[in-house]
C-alpha cells in the first residue's frame, strides 16, 4: 500500500483591497488632497492622474470621473489652496489697535504660524514650488498682503510719530511682510526630531523684532 502524500493547501492570490466606492463629488477633495500631498513631498511635475490613482489606491477611471485631467486637478487645486489662504489671511490681518503695542505683532505672527501649521502641506506648496501657476499664486497672495499691511501700517506709524512716515511705509512694510515670509520658512523647514520652534515661540520672537524694528524706524 502506497504512501499518501501530503499536499500543501492552495494559497488564495493575494488581491490589494480596493478604496470604497464613492462618487465624483466626494472623491473631488479626497483626490485634490492626495494631489496636494504628492506636490508638497515632490513638486508639482510629479502631480499625475497615475501617482494621484496609486496613491488613492484606485484604477485611473475613478480619478478621471472626478476631473478630466491632469490640467483640471491643478487649477481645480491652486484655487482651492487661493482660497484657503485667503481666508487665511483675512484673519490674520484684521483691524486692530491703531496705537499697536508689541502684542499687536505677536499675536498677529503667532497666528500667521498656527495657520501655516494647521496646513504645512499647501504652505510647503506656496513657498516651496517652481511651478508657474503655484508662483503667480504666491505673487497674488504677496500682494494682498502688502496692500493690507500698508493700510494697517500707515495709521499706527501717524499714531507713533514717526517723521517722514510716508517714504518709509513701504520700506518698513517689506520689513514686515518680508519677516512674516522667513518666519514660515523657519517653521515648515524644521527637523521634526528637534522641532524647536512652536507657533507661538517662534511669533512671539519675531513679533517682538518687528515691532521693536518699526517702532523706532
Amino acid at each position: 500500500m502506497g504512501h499518501a502524500e501530503a499536499v500543501a493547501p492552495a494559497q488564495e492570490p493575494t488581491v490589494r483591497p480596493r478604496a470604497k466606492h464613492l462618487g465624483p463629488e466626494r472623491r473631488r477633495p479626497q483626490i485634490l488632497d492626495v494631489a496636494l500631498e504628492i506636490a508638497a513631498e515632490s513638486g508639482v511635475s510629479a502631480v499625475t492622474i497615475v501617482a494621484i490613482a496609486e496613491r488613492m489606491n484606485v484604477t485611473r477611471p475613478v480619478v478621471y470621473a472626478g476631473f478630466p485631467g491632469r490640467a483640471e486637478i491643478l487649477q481645480a487645486l491652486i484655487a482651492r489652496e487661493e482660497r484657503y489662504l485667503g481666508e487665511a489671511l483675512a484673519v490674520i490681518l484684521r483691524d486692530r489697535d491703531v496705537a499697536a503695542p508689541e502684542s499687536v505683532f505677536v499675536e498677529g505672527f503667532q497666528s500667521l504660524l498656527s495657520a501655516v501649521q494647521a496646513r504645512p502641506q499647501g504652505w510647503r506648496l506656496l513657498y516651496g514650488s517652481p511651478d508657474a501657476d503655484v508662483m503667480d499664486l504666491f505673487g497674488r497672495g504677496r500682494r494682498v498682503v502688502v496692500e493690507r499691511c500698508s493700510q494697517l501700517l500707515a495709521p499706527t506709524l501717524a499714531s507713533w510719530g514717526v517723521d517722514d512716515a510716508a517714504a518709509k511705509l513701504p520700506v518698513l512694510v517689506e520689513f514686515w511682510v518680508s519677516a512674516g515670509e522667513s518666519a514660515v520658512r523657519t517653521l515648515l523647514a524644521q527637523d521634526p526630531d528637534t522641532h524647536v520652534w512652536s507657533p507661538d515661540r517662534l511669533g512671539a520672537f519675531v513679533g517682538q523684532a518687528v515691532y521693536r524694528g518699526l517702532r523706532h524706524a
